[in-house]
């Protein structure tokens, strides 16, 4: 009796464990919103566990990539049509190191909805299918598609109402979504209930991102601040005030109401360009290609403009008209002398602004007023804090050449950032005109013309005569020269972490391995020829074969252990594992040489021949890709879906050890391959 309920705990515990593997994260609700007498939204939520989060349907075009969600409806009775694209929330979107690119996202609800216009006076029913990924910070799944039903066309519901019928509701044994139209009967319906939510969980992902930004801003218009056109005005305005007023109580008040007029006239400039551009279209020009070579030009322009060569100033009888305006006196007066201050320190401040409100604008929404914000409160807080200490101004440095020098590190770094927008046009573009080479040996030029300025090795015309540099400006010398060398390297293939994200990636290149090397190792002279039959050259250069069998066959040949790799091409967490674990030296000397990898993408879309495809035992649907034929093997196999997911295997396809997945610490990752190699060797 002992013996059978301690065989019966074993089996119930690795079955626990075994299920314990499997992720369904992400569960589907459909609803549908009446808009116009014959005009429907189709509204689709997907609830996301905590900790997992969905891609947006919008992922720059790349070689390699996250698959993002997207949806197809089926219009082949021509009952209905659709009006425009599928919309979707706001998400959240950050830059990310692995795929180096701007990626958006959701975290626990988003909603996505699309607009039909109904033809037949009848009830409809619409299908569609949607495809899905989602990764947490340890596993990716491979893509999923759900099948959608909705019935649409009940003219009962008035304009506005949502239906309150079966959400997420499976259809006997299939797995459609089924939405039933019944007249709303209470005040606020689950789908908009759930819109709320989401609208809720939006905002507070993107006020971290927005505070950001914020901070950025700020620091910007500090650095604005420093420049010949606004800095001097620090002393002349609060000495102004101070002896304009009657007393010192009413000097402080104007300079406070003359700076709260600077942040209102930039925060009313960044109201602006978001009321006209629309805080949506702000977000997808970030990814134009014309939007990014503009920018391009512009920063160019700045730079220049800022090294000396021309200066950007508007025109003049605007300051005249201004500055009659500030005569009148009183609040007006106050605020005709904060646009006034604005106008004529343009020529230092346009750059920095246009600058800001180019990061503001890749981030799309109320980023721009946040920007202004934040850039316009550095300027204005001086103003105020020095009307209130009028003492303060002694110890402010005399104006003089050095206010010229922060003016021309500020025209090279703006230089340095346009090549970026260039780079992004390019990338989408896959026009290879700006390769990975290219771009560093750029930065290297501006950086080191920078270094070799801030020495006083180059004297542009705005500059002053040097008999000798200071301190400060020997110490930043030496820093943009130390980085400017660390850059050089990155012509020969190193990976130059600290700019990660700003040149083009790696593979992005004339010579992704570095100059003088191959795929096969230094100096090109190995030949191609010593890649087994069926494989193929993966990270790192690591010999892998994409297929079961054939990877089976060629370790029994070699007599080594194999080392499964479910991975996909999508999969950021795979990458991740890659970059940061196989890249250790001697896990990558221990995987190429003493294991045979079989790397297995189950996001692989290549068709399998029909003669191959068949219905699946664990999900009941068709295997159609070679995607979908490794993700069945694994589900089947190792009662796991999440990748990565890593097993050593002997000969026969016996596991040599525990099987492990996302392990970023290298000893511990190192230890399990060891494990298993020395049971192989037994």
């Amino acid at each position: 009796m002992r013996k059978f309920i301690a065989i019966l705990g074993l089996i119930i515990a690795f079955t626990l464990s075994a299920n314990a593997q499997m992720h369904d994260p992400v569960k589907w609700d459909t609803s549908v919103e009446k808009v116009s007498e014959n005009e429907f939204d189709l509204v689709i939520t997907a609830n996301i566990e905590e900790g997992w989060h969905l891609y947006s349907q919008h992922i720059p075009e790349a070689p390699i990539r996250p698959i993002p969600t997207s949806f197809k409806f089926e219009e082949e009775k021509k009952e209905f049509e659709l009006i425009g694209k599928t919309t979707e929330g706001e998400g959240h979107e950050e830059h990310d190191s692995v795929f180096e690119m701007l990626i958006k996202y959701f975290e626990d609800q988003a909603v996505f909805k699309q607009r039909v216009k109904v033809i037949s006076d009848k009830k409809i029913t619409i299908k569609g299918v949607l495809e899905f990924m989602v990764c947490d910070d340890t596993n990716c799944l491979p893509p999923t598609e759900v099948d959608l039903l909705f019935e649409v066309g009940d003219q009962k519901l008035e304009v506005g109402s949502l239906p309150a019928g079966e959400v997420g509701q499976k259809k006997e044994d299939k797995s459609f979504l089924q939405t039933t139209l019944i007249p709303e009967k209470s005040g606020i319906s689950e789908s908009e209930s759930n819109s709320n939510t989401v609208k809720d969980l939006e905002k507070k992902e993107k006020s971290k991102s927005l505070l950001t930004l914020f901070i950025l801003s700020f620091f910007a218009g500090f650095a604005a601040l420093l420049t010949p056109c606004v800095f001097p005005m620090i002393p002349m305005t609060v000495s102004f005030f101070t002896k304009q007023s009657k007393n010192k109580a009413t000097g402080i008040k104007n300079a406070i109401i003359y700076g709260i007029s600077i942040v209102v006239l930039y925060v009313l400039l960044g109201t602006v360009i978001t009321a006209i551009f629309g805080a949506d279209s702000l977000n997808a020009l970030s990814t134009n290609v014309w939007f990014n070579i503009i920018f391009f030009l512009l920063l160019v322009i700045f730079a220049i403009s800022f090294l000396g060569a021309f200066e950007i100033t508007l025109p003049s009888s605007w300051g005249t008209k201004i500055d009659s305006q500030a005569d009148r006196g009183g609040l007006i007066g106050i605020f005709f002398m904060a646009l006034a201050l604005a106008i004529v320190s343009f020529s230092c401040t346009g750059p920095i602004v246009g600058t800001a409100l180019v990061a503001a604008a890749a981030q799309g929404g109320i980023a721009p007023v946040i920007s202004m914000l934040g850039f316009s409160l550095a300027i204005a807080l001086p103003f105020a804090l020095f009307a209130a200490f009028p003492g303060w101004l002694n110890s402010l440095p005399k104006s003089g050449g050095w206010l010229n020098t922060v003016k021309v590190v500020l025209g090279f770094l703006e230089l340095a950032l346009a090549f970026k927008f260039l780079s992004n046009a390019d990338l989408v573009l896959q026009a290879h005109w700006l390769e990975r080479e290219v771009f560093i040996a750029i930065w290297i030029t501006v950086f080191g013309a920078l270094a070799l300025y801030l020495f006083g090795k180059i004297k542009l015309p705005h500059d002053s005569d040097l008999d000798h540099i200071s301190v400060g400006r020997l110490s930043l010398g030496l820093l943009v020269g130390a980085f400017t060398i660390y850059l050089i390297p990155g012509l020969w293939g190193a990976p130059l972490k600290l700019i990660s994200g700003f040149p083009p990636p790696m593979h992005y290149s004339e010579a992704p391995y570095g100059v003088g090397f191959t795929k096969l190792g230094g100096g090109g002279s190995t030949s191609h020829d010593d890649i087994p039959e069926g494989a193929h050259l993966g990270p790192h250069d690591i010999i892998s074969f994409h297929d079961y069998e054939t990877g089976m066959a060629y370790a029994k040949k070699v007599n080594k252990p194999v080392m499964l790799d479910f991975t996909g091409w999508a999969c950021v967490n795979c990458r991740k594992m890659e970059s940061k674990v196989w890249s250790d030296p001697i896990v990558l000397q221990t995987i190429k040489n003493k294991v045979v990898l079989i790397s297995l993408y189950v996001d692989d879309k290549r068709a399998l021949p029909e003669n191959e495809q068949y219905i699946s035992e664990t999900s009941g649907k068709k295997i159609k890709t070679i995607g979908n034929k490794w993700s069945d093997f694994q589900i089947k196999k190792y009662k796991a879906n999440a990748q990565p997911y890593y097993v050593l295997l002997d000969h026969n396809g016996n596991n040599l050890n525990k099987h492990t997945a996302y392990n970023p610490d290298i000893e511990e990752y190192l230890a399990w391959l060891n494990e298993g190699i020395t049971r192989f060797r037994k």
